[in-house]
């Protein structure tokens, strides 16, 4: 009876220091063709449930606005520019985001280019589910690359979008995870949710903190499954990883990526993956963006690009697996068992 009476003693402590808790709140959605999860901590259940389905139609709205596939304001601009028209009235709202991805290419030098998305439908990786299997003629990839389509050939402003090339299409897949992360932060913000982390298929967004400690996430492992490294993010960092192991095909022993090289036409080869680290007003979109320009231009020209872009703390995975981290984000990833040595760089 008496060890009856303390593991009852024991059971009571434990549930008491549960329900003493604050509460970790977590939903999770299918949007921009991957798996969205917003985890909430220390607000009560239901508000937490209606700030987070407010977020989850806001991430539909804009996925519906934003894709250049389906119909919607921007499947629209697309159309009508490959009809040959020049001057497009479109939804007030798509304008901004327009000129803001135009000024990310421009300071890309346009490695990062939204507007190939004609040599992205080319390869297949179009879809918001990837089925692409097969190698384009290469007179196909020439001739798109030969047009080069660039933002730079539209002209943004109040509600039109001008468009000097016919071959222009818009693919916003790699602003619009970025821009949403941004815009549910500054909306939980505005309802007084100052702890919560949100995660659009590996770029994720960190806000306050996990109770006493940071929120940590994994960055995954681009040959493995699960995390080469874990970081604690602090309020306000926003982490993004590109790789080639997220859509690719492989065909006659060689894989194709879906980040396409501007410049040639082609998925890029040599590199496994890219990370970087953004903070700020933009964090989100920074986040989602400097990792393309880094992983296009490859093992000689990452660091310089990676400073170009405002980026401090970024990895780089070459074609063979080699690490390198720059020194201000060396000192924050906790390394997994299994991942290689990485070679720091200033």
């Amino acid at each position: 009876m008496r060890l009856i009476r303390c593991l009852l003693g024991v059971w009571l402590l434990a549930l008491l220091a549960a329900c003493g808790e604050p509460p970790l709140y977590k939903q999770q959605a299918y949007v921009f063709g991957t798996l969205v999860e917003i985890s909430i901590y220390g607000e009560d259940e239901a508000k937490a449930r209606a700030v987070a389905g407010q977020v989850f139609k806001d991430f539909d709205r804009l996925h519906g606005m934003l894709h250049a596939w389906k119909p919607g304001a921007l499947a629209r601009v697309n159309d009508l520019i490959a009809q040959g028209a020049t001057e497009i009235s479109t939804s007030p709202g798509l304008i901004p985001i327009l000129q803001d991805a135009a000024r990310y290419s421009e300071k890309s030098e346009a490695l990062f280019n939204p507007a190939i998305g004609n040599l992205v439908r080319l390869w297949g990786f179009h879809g918001d589910s990837f089925e692409g299997n097969r190698v384009p003629a290469k007179a196909e990839i020439d001739r798109l690359v030969q047009s080069a389509p660039k933002m730079s050939d539209l002209g943004l402003a109040g509600y039109s979008v001008r468009s000097r090339n016919p071959v222009v299409r818009i693919d916003l897949g790699g602003y619009a995870k970025g821009y949403a992360l941004d815009l549910a932060a500054a909306y939980l913000k505005s309802q007084g949710v100052n702890n919560a982390l949100i995660n659009i298929g590996g770029n994720v967004m960190a806000l306050g903190k996990h109770g006493e400690r940071p929120w940590r996430v994994g960055i995954q492992h681009p040959r493995k499954s699960g995390a080469i490294a874990l970081i604690d993010l602090n309020d306000g960092e926003a982490i993004g990883t590109s790789g080639d192991y997220q859509r690719y095909f492989e065909a006659e022993g060689k894989r194709y990526c879906h980040l396409i090289d501007p410049r040639s036409g082609w998925p890029v080869q040599g590199v496994q993956a890219v990370t970087v680290l953004a903070r700020g007003p933009q964090a989100g979109v920074l986040s989602d963006v400097a990792s393309k320009p880094l992983f296009i231009v490859g093992a000689e020209g990452w660091r310089q690009m990676a400073e170009k872009m405002g980026i401090a703390e970024a990895m780089f995975i070459d074609g063979a697996g080699k690490i390198s981290v720059t020194q201000a984000l060396a000192p924050r990833l906790q390394w997994q068992p299994g991942a290689a040595a990485a070679a720091v760089v200033p």
